[in-house]
């Protein structure tokens, strides 16, 4: 009998299943990290080049939500930071997302507060360990989790390492957008561009990354296989100097 992967797993339950089958796992989290801030602390992208087309072309429509879980950062009030590397070793990277306003005609929106999160160079998540669902123990650290307000641009920027991947799920980021006040406006992931020369192929086949066998291409990933026309990145750079990725989300403010 097949081994259903954890994001398959959980996205097969639905909000219900979840709530329901992995309480034990989600419960951790506090429902305040989804809600109210105050309740909680196949492109290239060859060296130089630029890896995808981003997520502009949509238009000024909401980006497409997708789940938090199953390892949502616990309390992101804490880690207001824009290094989020921590002692996590990899390629080089640097995170810049926009966040526009589809209610005033996708203006830049200043004042949002972006919470990310995503696995190191081995697919795994800090905060969480010890179970099926990751063997590796890392509940007591809190590597690449990291929370910014964006500036008059509508922009915030990180310092991270390139992300490894797991099974079941293509390389990507968790992505929790707030308003000022700490209302909760969208919950959705960053896809990365795919191709034999994309910034993922050549981190791939880098020192200390898994390699592509086995990999999950976003057309078979639980959570992207229904398209990535708005959550697709742009990656620039190369492996011995670093890449950069950026990406626009748009919500309803």
């Amino acid at each position: 009998m097949k081994t259903m992967n954890r994001m398959g797993f959980l996205k097969s339950l639905g909000l219900a299943g979840v709530a329901a089958v992995a309480s034990p796992i989600l419960i951790r989290c506090g429902s305040g990290d989804m809600t109210d801030l105050s309740s909680t602390d196949a492109s290239s992208s060859g060296s130089g080049s630029a890896s995808g087309s981003g997520s502009s072309a949509t238009g000024c429509s909401v980006t497409n939500s997708e789940t938090e879980g199953p390892f949502p950062t616990k309390s992101p009030s804490s880690l207001v930071q824009t290094n989020i590397v921590s002692d996590r070793t990899g390629v080089p990277f640097t995170i810049g997302i926009t966040v526009q306003n589809t209610n005033a005609a996708c203006a830049n929106l200043q004042g949002a507060i972006v919470d990310i999160w995503h696995c190191d160079k081995d697919g795994n998540y800090s905060e969480y360990g010890g179970t099926g669902m990751q063997a590796a123990n890392y509940t007591a650290v809190h590597f690449l989790r990291g929370r910014q307000t964006t500036d008059a641009n509508g922009k915030v920027n990180f310092t991270s390492v390139f992300p490894g991947w797991y099974n079941g799920r293509a390389t990507h980021i968790h992505v929790h957008i707030y308003n000022a006040s700490g209302q909760s406006l969208l919950v959705t992931q960053i896809a990365f561009p795919e191709g034999s020369d994309s910034a993922v192929a050549q981190v791939a086949a880098s020192t200390g990354y898994k390699g592509m066998n086995g990999y999950t291409y976003n057309a078979n990933d639980n959570v992207f296989s229904d398209g990535t026309a708005n959550e697709m990145s742009a990656v620039t750079g190369s492996v011995s100097g670093g890449f950069s990725l950026s990406h626009t989300i748009k919500v309803s403010a």
